[in-house]
This record gives C-alpha cells, sequence and structure tokens, in this order.
C-alpha cells in the first residue's frame, strides 16, 4: 500500500472522510470501488465500542420448508446461521483457526493423544434455566453416535469409544489417537443440548447469546437476547433475525434498501456494483469452501471410474474460477483440500481441461451414449446454473452427452443433494483435514455423499489422525488427496471466497474464513451503531 493509501486510511479512521470521499480518493490511486468500499468499512469503525440495542437482520440463502432446528440435519446456510446464534458447542474457531473456549474452558490430552478431558465452564446456563452440565455434553455427544439421528457429525464422534462425565469434567477415549479432536468438537451440528436434546432435538434450546421466539421453515427466525448469555462480549443486538431470502436478487435488493444488515452469497458478477451502493460494503474471506458437482459411485453409469474419470478431464476450472466467481475463488483440483489447510501437499498435480483424454476415458468407459443428468439448483451455490452450462458446454465439446436438469429451490437438501446420483452441490470446508475427510469420504459417514468407499482410504484416515509427526502425517493426507482426486465421485471445479455484504452502520465484523457471516456468529458478535 502506497503512503498515499496509508494517509487516506488514517483520515477514514479518524472520521474525516466519508464513504463517497475516501471510494473516490482511492479510485484515483488505482483501487477498485468493491475493494475501497470494504476498506473503508474496515476502518470506519475499526475503534468502535460495541453498542447495545436494535433488531440485527441477515438474508441468508438456502433455507426450505423442511428445516429443522435439530442441530444434527443442519446441512445448509440458513439453519447453520440459526443453530450458530442460538446454540453453543464446546468449543469454536477464531478468524486464525485457533480454539475459542466456549462451553468448555480448558482442554487436556494424554501424550498420545487417545484421551482428551474438556473441563466445563461454570455458570452456563440452558435457555430454559437449567445449569449445563458435564452429562449434558455427554449426552449430545452419544445422540450424534445413533445412526437414528442422521446426524452430520456421526462420522466424527464414532472415532469415540468411551465418554464419561465426572463433575465438571468430560473425558473422551478414542479408539485411535487424534490429535485433531478438539477442533472436531467445534462442528455445528455438535451443539450442546439440555439431556442431548434426546427427547426433543428439535426444541431450539441451547446455551447460546439468543433464544429462538418464533421459527417459521423456509421463511424467518426470531429470536431474542438471552439475558443470562455468560459471555459479554457477545450478544449485542436486542433481538436477531434469520430471513430465508434464496434469491440473489432479491437479497441484494434488501441489503441496498436496508432491510436486512447483512447477507451471504454475493453474486460475484455484482459485488463491485453492490458495492458502490450508500451504506453498503462487500466482506471477503478466503478459506476451505468450495462448489462441486457430485457422482455416486455406487450407481450407474457414475459407478464406472472411466466415465468419472472423462468428466473430471471435461470441465474447464479456470473459466469457472473468472466467470462464476468473478476472480474470487480459486482452481479445484478434486480433493477437498487446499492451501488453507495444514499439511496442504501443494505438489499435486493441476487437473486441467484436456477434451482429447476425456473423451479417450469416456470411450473406455463403455457408455451407451444416453444422456448423462446433471441436477441442479440456483441454491446449490451462487452461480450454479451457469457453472453446469458451462461444464455441459465443454463436456459436449469432449464428446460427452451431459445435460442439466433445473431442480427447484425448496426441498434441494433433502430432494436431491445426497440422494441424486449426480448434482451440484457447495461444502464449507472444515478446519482440519480429517474434519473434512471424516464428515464427507469415510466410508461410513452418513454425509459421504459421492457414496465413496474405498478401505485403504478409511485406514490412512485412521492412521493419520494418531500420527504425531507432521512430516508424516502429510505424506498420509497427500495419499488420500490422491485416492479421491483418481477414484472418487468429486468434481471440485473451484474453491470460493465468501463473498457477503453488510450495512455500513454495522460493527463489529471480522472476516472468519472458517464458515458464511463470520463462521455463522454476525448475529451473536456484531452491533449496529446509531
Amino acid at each position: 500500500m502506497s503512503e498515499q493509501m496509508k494517509y487516506l486510511v488514517r483520515q477514514a479512521a479518524a472520521g474525516k472522510l466519508n464513504r463517497r470521499e475516501f471510494v473516490g480518493r482511492m479510485g484515483a490511486l488505482g483501487l477498485g470501488a468493491a475493494a475501497a468500499n470494504t476498506m473503508f468499512g474496515i476502518v470506519a469503525h475499526a475503534e468502535d465500542a460495541p453498542k447495545k440495542g436494535g433488531v440485527l437482520k441477515a438474508g441468508v440463502q438456502g433455507g426450505q420448508s423442511t428445516d429443522s432446528l435439530d442441530p444434527a440435519l443442519a446441512a445448509s446456510d440458513v439453519p447453520f446461521m440459526i443453530n450458530m446464534t442460538w446454540g453453543e458447542a464446546l468449543v469454536d474457531l477464531k478468524p486464525g483457526g485457533q480454539l475459542d473456549m466456549r462451553i468448555a474452558e480448558e482442554v487436556s490430552s494424554n501424550k498420545d493423544a487417545t484421551e482428551w478431558k474438556f473441563k466445563i465452564r461454570k455458570g452456563v446456563t440452558f435457555h430454559n434455566g437449567a445449569p449445563v452440565t458435564a452429562e449434558d455434553v455427554v449426552a449430545t455427544l452419544k445422540r450424534h453416535t445413533d445412526e437414528k439421528s442422521q446426524s452430520g457429525a456421526q462420522g466424527l464422534v464414532k472415532g469415540i469409544s468411551d465418554m464419561k462425565a465426572d463433575g465438571d469434567m468430560v473425558t473422551l477415549t478414542l479408539a485411535a489417537a487424534n490429535a485433531d479432536l478438539p477442533f472436531l468438537m467445534a462442528d455445528y451440528h455438535l451443539i450442546i443440548q439440555p439431556g442431548g436434546g434426546v427427547d426433543k432435538p428439535d426444541a431450539g434450546i441451547g446455551a447460546g447469546a439468543y433464544v429462538v421466539k418464533e421459527f417459521e421453515p423456509g421463511v424467518r427466525c426470531a429470536m431474542e437476547k438471552n439475558p443470562n448469555y455468560w459471555d459479554a462480549n457477545s450478544g449485542h443486538a436486542d433481538q436477531v433475525e434469520v430471513l430465508s431470502i434464496n434469491d440473489n436478487t432479491a437479497r441484494a435488493a434488501a441489503l441496498t434498501a436496508g432491510q436486512i444488515h447483512m447477507m451471504t452469497r454475493v453474486d460475484p458478477k455484482i459485488a463491485e456494483m453492490l458495492a458502490s451502493a450508500q451504506g453498503v460494503a462487500i466482506e471477503r474471506a478466503a478459506g476451505p469452501g468450495h462448489y462441486v458437482f457430485i457422482m455416486e459411485c455406487n450407481k450407474a453409469p457414475y459407478d464406472n471410474n472411466d466415465l468419472r474419470m472423462a468428466l473430471k478431464l471435461s470441465i474447464k476450472r479456470k473459466e469457472m474460477v473468472e466467470k462464476i466467481l468473478g476472480g474470487m475463488g480459486s482452481m479445484g483440483n478434486d480433493f477437498p483440500i487446499n492451501a488453507s489447510y495444514p499439511l496442504f501437499d501443494d505438489s499435486i498435480e493441476q487437473r486441467e481441461f484436456d477434451a482429447a483424454k476425456a473423451a479417450e476415458f469416456y470411450k473406455k468407459s463403455g457408455h451407451d451414449g444416453s444422456p448423462l443428468v446433471l441436477q441442479v439448483a440456483p441454491a446449490a451455490f451462487p452461480g450454479a446454473v451457469d457453472a453446469a452450462n458451462l461444464f455441459v458446454a465443454s463436456a459436449n465439446e469432449a464428446g460427452i452427452p451431459l445435460t442439466i436438469k433445473l431442480e427447484p429451490d425448496d426441498g434441494y437438501w433433502s430432494n436431491v443433494w445426497n440422494v441424486a446420483p449426480f448434482c451440484a452441490s457447495y461444502w464449507g470446508g472444515r478446519p482440519v483435514q480429517d474434519q473434512m475427510y471424516s464428515t464427507a469420504y469415510l466410508s461410513t459417514a452418513d454425509w459421504n455423499d459421492t457414496k465413496f468407499v474405498d478401505k485403504h482410504f478409511d485406514e490412512l484416515l485412521i492412521a493419520a489422525r494418531g500420527e504425531l509427526d507432521p512430516a508424516k502425517r502429510k505424506g498420509m493426507y497427500s495419499e488420500m488427496a490422491h485416492i479421491v482426486r483418481d477414484t472418487g465421485g468429486l468434481i471440485l471445479p473451484m474453491f470460493n471466497d465468501w463473498v457477503e455484504g453488510r450495512r455500513a452502520e454495522v460493527g463489529g465484523w471480522v472476516a472468519n474464513p472458517a464458515g458464511t457471516l463470520m463462521n455463522g456468529k454476525a448475529l451473536t458478535q456484531c452491533w449496529l451503531n446509531a
């Protein structure tokens, strides 16, 4: 940054420049409007103290009429955001990737990482007034091990062989060592509930900063401040609302009009235009999130690896990053890990579009030439339909008969994702490789949406958990990446930045690459400036 730019930043931070003046002068120095708007939004409120009161609203894509308050079932942005607002887990993740102690105030382990202890914070109560106990924690974790719970965290907790509550201490004994276990406990499904939520998992009763007052699935969730919340640094607004607004244009219009204060999934094509609107700032965070096309490996014709490889080679990744993400992301390589993860192997060869090789694999597959149907909905990810059309064009260029079937947004995450043999989807990523692989690629994981089964992969995953030598562990993860990339059902063309919008009057915003809207905590950690 030039000295002139630094001077303008200091002037804005001191309140001597308004947004229009700051953006105009930065533009004269060569900085784009979107970046200048975002920078102003950061520096103008850098010294603000939290303000109390008001109603803070978020417009979020991904809501549907089948949404539930059961944390185990959360599968899209709306239930994720709602549950992270009323719920509290043992730990959370800070923007830098470090653990943020929540219901647990201390974490420790034995030398070989086979036993972990979580000391439960005293004075924390549920919304119903009952104290949060070690027994509630154990009951919650046990519920997620039950296949009937259909929990997205099932693959994470199955490795726990024994759970005990003793006073304010929870002891977890593992079937095999896992150096990353505390990070797994930050999974958004593992919200601590009274009695584990066994009797009524969708009651929406937790220990978070806000209490659920009204819930209309697929429409809105209104919450009020929890007067007994233990953390004075969170829960600044009197009330918060999560509004399900699936249409991109409608969300942007609501933000511009001030009907909402923040929004998910800004279409990169309109990011700069939206940033130029009065009172609007664009926030970006690069992280592990990715947009995908998934093939179920156990269903014809996608049970043929030659066909899967043909499709992987027939996609133009760079084109998608440029046209769908507007450059706000990076190319994917058909495994769900990028440089945001520890122990990432950057030496793995980048897969590129190759029409000749794709055609060769397609011919080798013996496919009968009938249409390959990719099911997609706008809610799958921002620009999903356009991305699917680009995929169809490049696949057809390689002689592969790919077509798309447009599905409605409502019901997509219950009727199509993890059900259809070939569809569009997205993943927010996870803080560590073990968690990402355990959630979606372990053979027994409930959210194994590619139906990928590989015995050696499972063995490597389990072995890597207990390998305390970083170099050896990195080698194991590299081998796992190659297995998924070369034999799995995942087509991963791009990793997306989180591109989100907020009103300028929103204070306390700190980008968190772990997940959308400050990893689900924007409503609890932000406030409204007058």
